[in-house]
């Protein structure tokens, strides 16, 4: 009987191993804290352990596991298993998406963002530069237009910017370099900081971030019209650890990303209705920005910077202009659909 016993424990504990082992945990990699800009990972972890019965669990963290210009090395090395990234942070290390960067591209609401956004990421070269840091694309992080919160007196012709010290990554940058601002690329995480020992003058973010980061508490004035561009942020996931998935868990995790970027656009959708009220809230002034303005500050920023874009990707035997032109011709087939 004793035997028997032993015999049947072994097994139990045998089973419980096997169990165990069977278990998937990921870490993601995001920073901040938790907001609109990380609704969608949050969302997919959520899914992805419903749908496995919990087999497969995703934990968010946010800053514990790599600073944020740092999660692309962190998913090459595998040091965790998802990440997110904004292009504008290391552009070097991911040229190709760049491109929807680019200022003035003419995108006018989330859903046109996550559209483009996927156009290039299934492109073959983005594709295969994300393979040299063993990353693949999963989803998007839509963000609006970027507008910026300032101190002082409002900034309202094109001449106001110049000598404008800027909180800008990336084309964004460029943009306002183009017109006489002086861009600084502090993250985002630095840049309250930044604005309130006057490092910088004026900050370019999308509205949950001027929230999340409290820029919007040091503003004066607010551009409500600008939309100059905005910064593309993926998360991607360590190739290694995804071909090790299962089956199931694959399914699991590729099946959640359209669930989760609906909740992420419906998220969104609620602040960006909030606003308003939010700027009435805080005494920040709304500075709209006259047509010939905008159309002055793209002519001097959207061509110059995308042709340089193009001749500086194909220089590095990255096609540049089939980039350009997707976006370009998905925009016409997103609108042509809706």
């Amino acid at each position: 009987m004793k035997n028997l016993l032993s015999g049947a424990a072994a097994c139990a504990l045998s089973v419980a191993f096997v169990s165990e082992a069977a278990a998937t945990e990921w870490n993601a990699s995001v920073w901040g804290k938790r907001r609109a800009f990380t609704e969608h990972v949050e969302k997919i972890a959520e899914l992805v352990s419903e749908k496995t019965n919990g087999e497969f669990t995703i934990n968010v963290s946010y800053g514990g596991l790599s600073k944020n210009r740092e999660n692309l090395d962190g998913i090459s090395i595998g040091a965790f298993e998802m990440a997110q990234f904004c292009a504008g942070y290391h552009a070097d290390k991911n040229r190709a998406i760049t491109v929807l960067e680019l200022p003035f591209l003419g995108v006018s609401n989330l859903e046109e963002e996550v559209a483009v956004s996927r156009a290039v990421y299934a492109h073959p070269a983005v594709a295969k530069e994300m393979a040299q840091w063993n990353a693949k694309m999963l989803m998007t992080s839509p963000m609006p237009q970027y507008n910026l919160v300032g101190t002082g007196d409002p900034r309202t012709t094109l001449e106001d910017f110049d000598g404008m010290r800027v909180r800008a990554t990336g084309g964004l940058g460029k943009a306002f370099e183009a017109v006489g601002g002086v861009p600084t690329s502090v993250t985002s995480s630095e840049a309250y900081n930044a604005m309130e020992s006057g490092v910088v003058d004026t900050v370019a973010f999308a509205q949950h971030a001027h929230l999340s980061f409290g820029t919007i508490n040091k503003a004066d004035w607010w551009t409500a019209n600008l939309n100059p561009g905005t910064v593309n942020c993926p998360v991607v996931v360590n190739i290694d650890a995804y071909e090790a998935l299962t089956d199931a868990e694959r399914e699991a995790l590729d099946g959640s990303v359209d669930e989760a970027l609906d909740h992420y656009l419906a998220n969104y959708g609620e602040l960006l209705k909030r606003w308003d009220a939010i700027l009435e809230e805080k005494g920040v002034e709304k500075v709209e920005f006259s047509p010939e303005v905008i159309a002055e500050f793209k002519a001097k920023a959207a061509d110059p910077a995308r042709e340089a874009w193009i001749k500086d990707m194909e220089a590095q035997g990255i096609p540049g202009q089939e980039l350009y032109d997707l976006v370009m011709e998905t925009l016409e087939k997103e609108r042509a659909s809706n």
